[in-house]
């Protein structure tokens, strides 16, 4: 009997649950944020953690044992370059799990996982007066001060007329100009 064993099953057999672990760390480091269950984002968070820490360490032993892990050199080169530099001064704790509610499939409980220096996310529904009022004054199109920048960007009438003038290609696809309408199935057979 499994009396007091640390860790969730996952319902994985023991080498995919390390794949899934190794992956879902990767995508952590790799995006800085992710959406998953809680039960994986719970399962992951320590090991994602660990990472990090070796990260922080930066030798090359440290590296090995990443690489080992995440079976990603790219990941482990992000990570020792960009991840773990910006928590050199932080002692744990790299990691949060921000629940976001229950998945429209199969109602389970989503969360995302990300990395404590990115802004939080919450999931919430704008009321219809807020999401108008919401709206950057950088979409609203600016009228151009002069007349003549107006004017440069219109072509002028004699680029019009040879425009027109020019004839367009007369040929036809072939397939459209054998095609009258639906033809059955009896009627194909019935004209061979």
């Amino acid at each position: 009997m499994r009396h007091a064993r640390t860790g969730s099953k996952l319902g994985r057999d023991s080498a995919h649950r390390k794949a899934l672990y190794a992956n879902l760390t990767g995508a952590v480091i790799e995006h800085g944020r992710i959406k998953t269950t809680i039960t994986k984002a719970k399962a992951v968070k320590p090991l994602a953690e660990q990472m990090i820490t070796l990260g922080r360490r930066g030798d090359i032993h440290a590296r090995r044992q990443a690489i080992a892990f995440l079976r990603s050199k790219a990941v482990v080169h992000k990570l020792f370059t960009e991840v773990a530099p910006a928590f050199a001064q932080r002692p744990g704790g790299y990691l949060r799990i921000t629940r976001i509610g229950p998945r429209q499939g199969d109602a389970a409980e989503m969360a995302y996982l990300e990395l404590v220096d990115t802004p939080l996310v919450f999931k919430t529904k704008p009321s219809g007066d807020a999401a108008v009022e919401e709206q950057p004054a950088a979409a609203v199109t600016e009228e151009p001060e002069d007349a003549d920048e107006l004017e440069a960007e219109e072509p002028e009438d004699d680029e019009l007329e040879e425009l027109e003038s020019q004839e367009p290609d007369d040929e036809e696809p072939e397939a459209e100009a054998a095609v009258e309408g639906p033809v059955a199935e009896g009627d194909e057979k019935s004209k061979s």
